[in-house]
Parts: structure tokens; sequence; C-alpha cells
């Protein structure tokens, strides 16, 4: 079979799992942050492709949520979560090929949730309403590139201003001087257990948080005008924390451990979404001209070693993607006090989205880079 890595898992996860919200883990079918991932890489495999599979794969998935009148089945405004952004995304494909008005007003109405969201006191976003105060790295993601598309595509450039922020605070007040990697999450208030009292920062530097981080930048600056005051600087912060991520690389592997900084530490694993973010911001980053060939090499390490690690056949020809955290948060009920205990006591999944869905992203950009040399 002489089929590129990205086409090949697509191929199979669109066979196995036709519809991404009936997922086994998935509690039950709604909106969700999980869907947009892999909805988002279909929508890169689509336009590198062309193949239509891709599209009505997205628009099936997505029309299971979205009714006539632009309203979201199972998605609630009032609980202003932006995790709840993310599967917007493509509806922006949807919209720009149908022409279908209910895309558009389902866009609006998620941006309506962020005109009112509760926000720091320098404007970042609040992760949650159930979370005061709090941003954390992987809000970034959900947020930003969607309201960077949508300040391009209807001309309401005030929403570059407002990514611009985000990024820029959420760098500010979660770097680690020391090491140049950001903690996972900040708290303004200073209340929560996990919060350092001086600084409002959590304790440890989490993999796929900062690789939520770093792929928000570069999907960002797709969007964001070469003329916005801030984009020169959010592409410096992207070169500063691109090498620090570099300098914490598992130089055996490739890969990325669990908690950055602790390699080798008991219990601390080699984890593929963090991995497959990082191989993909770094790939695309180099593609794009922000970073340089070092970062396209990092990225390959990284992706030889996925391969070599995780990637697995089953018996029936499927391929799947193991060594995923399910999932990583802070505060709440049990409570999440973001020690390292608590990193290493969150199961492993395989084929989650968030690890899936940047494995793909990552195999496009290298395989752009390499002119799709590296094939199955």
């Amino acid at each position: 079979m002489n089929k590129p890595w990205s086409v090949a898992m697509s191929e199979s996860f669109m066979q196995q799992y036709p519809i991404v919200s009936d997922m086994p883990f998935q509690k039950r079918r709604c909106w969700n942050y999980e869907n947009g991932c892999i909805l988002t890489a279909f929508e890169r495999m689509w336009r590198r492709t062309g193949d239509d599979r891709y599209f009505r794969y997205i628009q099936e998935n997505m029309d299971l949520f979205i009714r006539e009148d632009g309203s979201i089945e199972t998605y609630n405004l009032n609980e202003y979560n932006v995790d709840m952004i993310n599967q917007g995304k493509t509806l922006f494909l949807l919209y720009e090929r149908t022409g279908q008005e209910k895309y558009r007003k389902a866009i609006e109405l998620l941006v309506t949730q962020l005109k009112g969201h509760p926000r720091t006191s320098e404007g970042g976003l609040w992760h949650k309403k159930i979370y005061p105060f709090q941003m954390w790295l992987d809000g970034v993601y959900m947020t930003s590139p969607l309201l960077a598309q949508y300040a391009q595509t209807f001309g309401d450039p005030h929403w570059f201003d407002d990514v611009a922020n985000e990024i820029l605070l959420m760098e500010r007040v979660a770097r680690d001087p020391k090491t140049g990697l950001l903690y996972h999450g900040w708290d303004e208030s200073r209340e929560q257990r996990w919060a350092n009292k001086e600084t409002g920062c959590s304790p440890h530097f989490w993999g796929r948080g900062l690789g939520w981080y770093v792929m928000a930048i570069v999907d960002v600056l797709d969007f964001m005008p070469l003329g916005h005051p801030q984009r020169g600087q959010i592409v410096g912060i992207f070169h500063r924390l691109a090498e620090a991520i570099v300098r914490v690389q598992d130089a055996e592997s490739g890969m990325w451990w669990q908690v950055l900084d602790q390699g080798g530490r008991e219990k601390n694993y080699l984890e593929a979404s963090a991995s497959s973010m990082f191989a993909c911001a770094l790939a695309k980053g180099a593609n794009k001209g922000y970073l340089g060939d070092w970062a396209l090499e990092s990225a390959r390490k990284a992706h030889a070693g996925l391969l070599e690690r995780y990637v697995e056949r089953d018996p029936d020809g499927s391929l799947h993607l193991n060594g995923i955290c399910s999932v990583a948060g802070l505060g709440g009920n049990p409570y999440r006090d973001g020690s390292y205990e608590y990193y290493m006591s969150e199961p492993i999944r395989r084929d989650d989205p968030k690890g899936f869905a940047p494995f793909v992203m990552a195999c496009l950009e290298i395989e752009e880079a390499d002119g799709a040399r590296n094939v199955l």
C-alpha cells in the first residue's frame, strides 16, 4: 500500500468511527471539542486531497447538531465554556461550500458566547463559568483560531486584537523564565488550591496543554493580517517557545513526556497527543517560515517516534494511535490538584481525537515538507 500516512490513518478512522461523537468513551452524543479536533483535521485532508469523502464526513457529523435556525443541539451558551467553541471551526468551510444560512447563524451564536464570556481583569477569557478568573492553555486553542477566522471572513477586525491579547496574556502570566515553558493553568484570584500563591500558576508543565497553545498560535497566524501591530510579537513568542519545547524533547524516542520537564521520573510516560501537537506546530511553523529547519527536524523525529511506538495495526488491517492521555484538568469535583501524581493518574486511551487529529495534521505538514515521501 503506497499511501501517505495522513490518508491511511484518516481512512481507517472514518471507517471505524462514522459518527465521531459515538466513539466508545464519549458518554453521549453531544457537541464537544473532541469532535471538533477530528473534523478540523479532516478539513485539512479535504483541502489537501480534494477528496469529497472528508467533506461528507464533516457535514454529516456537523448536521447531527446544527438546526435549520442555526441553533446547536446539546450546546448551552450560558455554560460559558470555551471548550464548546472548538467544534465550530468547520462551520466556515460548510458555509463557504454550501451557502446555507444555518451554518453562518451557528457561527454567530458561538461568537455571541464570546462577546459576553466572563473575563479576567485584563480581558482573558475564563476557561469556564465554573472556573472563575482561570485561564488554561487549552482555552487558547478552543477559541482564538475561530475568532481570527471570523475576523477575516466577516470583516470584523477588532477580534484580531482580542485574539492577540489572549495569546500574549496567557504567555506572560504562565511562562516560567527558567525553562521557557508555560504552566498548564493560571488563577488570577490565587484562590485555587492548585495555584501558586505568588504567581497564580499551576505546579507543572503538562505536555498537551502546551501542545494546544502552540497549535493555536500557528493556526491564528493563518488569518492574522501581516500588518497587525501584535503579529510580530506573536511570531516571536512562538519562536522562543518552540526552542524551549525542543530542549525537552526526548533524545531517544523523539517524543515528549506527559509532564514535560520530568523525563525518566517514575510513572512519567511518552505521551502521543503532546508529541503529535508539537510535531504539527513545529512542522507547520517551519513550512510557514516562522521557524527554521531545526523545527522541521524535531517534528520528523517525533513523527518517527510515534510511528515506531504508538501507531498500531490490528489484525483486521485498521490503524490506531495509542498512548493518548484521556484528559487532564484543574480543580472541579472530584478535585484535580495539578500535582505530578494527578497527571499520572488519568487513563490512557487509543484513538482519542485529541491525539489522533493532531497526528493526522502532523503527517500532513511533514508530507508537505517532504513531498509526501512519508508513505505507509
